[in-house]
């Protein structure tokens, strides 16, 4: 296994766990209605766990209402029980067809807490970016121990690697910058 290829492999982690956090931040409930806040939620749709966005159609009209409309109505009330069950903090109400959902304006507290919350997901992203970094890394040093490659191209690869770990790492606090943006403005 040559350098390039542990640069490659620990890109694709990377890659991966920064999608997982950015999923992760989509669901964290800001003052603006978006349909990201429930279509992850997961429905037993007759014994299955199915998530919502595969089961209806979900939309925000305005900034303050999320309107979800299974394709099965039967459905509906399995929709209804799981949304209060879950940790968003709000009231579904249907009509028999359609389910409507108020977002209401986070107050001030709230906002901090949700902003508190997103800094902690951030640096836990961190943590991830530097733990991928340090398997791949030693994995470069093995190399060079077992003389599969010389030590200056475990140094280039080091120093690529550092590169990419950087790049992350921005790509995070970009993330984390424009999401606090978003939680904290009224």
């Amino acid at each position: 296994m040559a350098i390039k290829e542990v640069l490659f492999n620990t890109e694709e982690k990377m890659k991966k766990s920064y999608e997982s956090m950015n999923r992760q931040f989509h669901e964290v409930r800001t003052g603006r209605a978006s349909p990201s806040l429930v279509e992850g939620l997961h429905i037993d749709y007759y014994g299955t766990p199915t998530m919502l966005k595969q089961l209806a159609a979900i939309s925000a009209p305005d900034a303050h209402l999320i309107v979800i409309q299974p394709w099965d109505v039967s459905v509906i009330v399995e929709i209804e029980k799981t949304i209060l069950k879950s940790n968003l903090g709000v009231n579904p109400s249907n009509d028999g067809k359609i389910i409507r959902i108020a977002v209401p304006q986070l107050s001030k507290e709230r906002r901090q807490e949700m902003a508190k919350l997103v800094h902690k997901m951030s640096e836990d992203g961190r943590v991830s970016m530097r733990t991928i970094r340090r398997d791949a890394k030693e994995a470069m040093e093995k190399m060079e121990k077992d003389k599969i490659v010389s030590e200056d191209a475990k140094f280039r690869g080091v120093d690529e690697l550092q590169k990419i770990v950087d790049k992350y790492i921005a790509k995070i606090d970009e993330l984390l910058k424009s999401k606090e943006k978003e939680i904290l403005e009224f």
